[in-house]
């Protein structure tokens, strides 16, 4: 069964997030914030998307389908079409390469993450780091 991981950006430096990434051999950040902005220029998407190029890792940005702060509430969300589109759009891309899921909250429990974590045991090992 192949891993994916998940991954707060929280306060951390980017050289952190990136040797994280560097230690694990991710070649792909999927970006499950609704909104991918940050207090940290360096995680908001448009820097994040340089940085990751400049280590040839791809970036993708779900957020639209599976980003939390939903206004019903995120367990009902994940009944909607929206999110169970994102889910196998997800699932698709992490068999392909090396991937990590990604959002603002460090510790996952904490996070919408855990949610999809749930969803994707089926097919593969989550790993939160």
């Amino acid at each position: 069964m192949k891993n994916l991981y998940t991954l707060g950006t929280s306060n951390r430096t980017i050289e952190e997030f990136l040797n994280i990434l560097r230690k694990f051999n991710i070649e792909r950040v999927i970006d499950v914030r609704r909104f991918p902005t940050s207090k940290f220029s360096h995680f908001k998407k448009e820097n994040l998307e340089k940085y990751l190029k400049e280590e040839n890792i791809d970036y993708i940005y779900l957020g639209k389908n599976l980003g939390g702060y939903r206004r019903q509430g995120y367990l009902a969300f994940m009944q909607t079409l929206l999110f169970k589109e994102g889910l196998e759009k997800l699932k698709r891309l992490a068999q392909e390469k090396r991937s990590v899921i990604i959002c603002c909250e460090k510790a996952y429990f904490r996070c919408h993450r855990r949610f999809i974590a749930v969803k994707l045991k089926e097919d593969f090992k989550v790993v939160h780091l």
